[in-house]
């Protein structure tokens, strides 16, 4: 029977489970991303009439034609995105187990994947890693540093275990668990010698006459300026540049007369040696608060969990109190 007379039957479980092998997942990998039968069959080292004959053997399994056969290569339709998405996630979760089953089988204690915003967590995080690393020497942590919104589809996306971040649209609460942990004031910084380095009495209007260095659109920081300026109906009139990048921001700022509105953990420790003025103007008392946040129902792995409990307490927070 061809894929195109396949009955549009509903698919049992125990059928696609049964039947799908891990070398059906694996050549549905490799054909999603070369769309080609030829170079799938040279990575998957055999033959191109043995893999034409994987392929109908995966949509005779799956009752569906999954690919549109062109004259220069193979086109997935929509079953078969969603195919690829799924051999992906599931190839995806087998190399986690067998990598995590390995440490555990040699004594360590598995690996993570923490995803982190700049900045405000930074001491709350590297205090946890060095707990942690105490608690589980052979724990393998691999830190990913990004804005809130990347690290949101990361965890989507299952590239990390957990982030430590705030939510940027209201519907992903219904998706991921919020767990408060801190919030923080928001200082005016310029470079070590900045004109205004000494000044006082400082108004919002003589500020936006300077240029400044802003975070991008979509981060916290970002909102928290854009809504200073804004409502008192401010607009920066003397050059603008954007960057998620604090070591770039510290950098222009040394070198220039930019100012930035940065979170006080991350920029005090440059103050203190110099590296970085303050500019005293009064400002909201914080920014959003930030939290850990992970999938919702979905449970833990024992060294996910250690490491949360690690992190609520440096934060000093109690268990499964939400954040706002």
């Amino acid at each position: 029977m061809s894929p195109d007379e396949f009955p549009g039957k509903p698919l049992s479980l125990a059928q696609a489970c049964a039947r799908l092998r891990f070398r059906h997942l694996q050549f549905l990998d490799i054909l999603g991303r070369t769309r080609n039968l030829r170079l799938t069959a040279e990575q998957m080292h055999v033959t191109q009439p043995a893999a034409t004959k994987i392929l109908m053997d995966i949509e005779e399994i799956l009752e569906a034609r999954l690919f549109d056969r062109l004259s220069r290569g193979m086109r997935p339709n929509e079953l078969g995105l969603f195919t690829l998405r799924y051999a992906s996630a599931a190839l995806d979760g087998q190399r986690k187990f067998v990598d995590e089953f390995n440490a555990l089988k040699q004594g360590g204690h598995g690996h993570l994947t923490v995803g982190a915003i700049t900045g405000s967590a930074a001491h709350v995080l590297v205090a946890s890693v060095v707990e942690i690393q105490r608690l589980r020497p052979l724990l393998v942590i691999k830190i990913l540093e990004q804005s809130s919104d990347q690290l949101i589809a990361w965890l989507a996306e299952r590239k990390i275990d957990l982030m430590i971040g705030r939510f940027t649209t209201e519907d992903q609460r219904s998706q991921f668990h919020y767990e408060h942990l801190s919030a923080e004031p928001l200082h005016v910084v310029g470079g070590q010698h900045h004109p205004l380095r000494g000044a006082t009495d400082l108004s919002l209007t003589e500020l936006a006459h300077w240029p400044w260095i802003l975070y991008p659109a979509s981060t916290a920081v970002r909102k928290v300026s854009d809504d200073l300026f804004g409502g008192a109906g401010l607009a920066l009139t003397a050059g603008v540049v954007e960057t998620p990048s604090f070591l770039f921001a510290l950098e222009l700022m040394n070198t220039t007369h930019m100012m930035s509105l940065q979170p006080a953990a991350l920029i005090q420790k440059y103050v203190d040696r110099g590296l970085l003025s303050r500019i005293p103007v009064e400002l909201p008392d914080r920014m959003p608060s930030y939290g850990l946040i992970t999938r919702l129902g979905e449970p833990l792995t024992p060294s996910a969990q250690a490491f949360i409990d690690v992190l609520r307490e440096t934060a000093g927070v109690a268990p499964d109190v939400l954040g706002e």
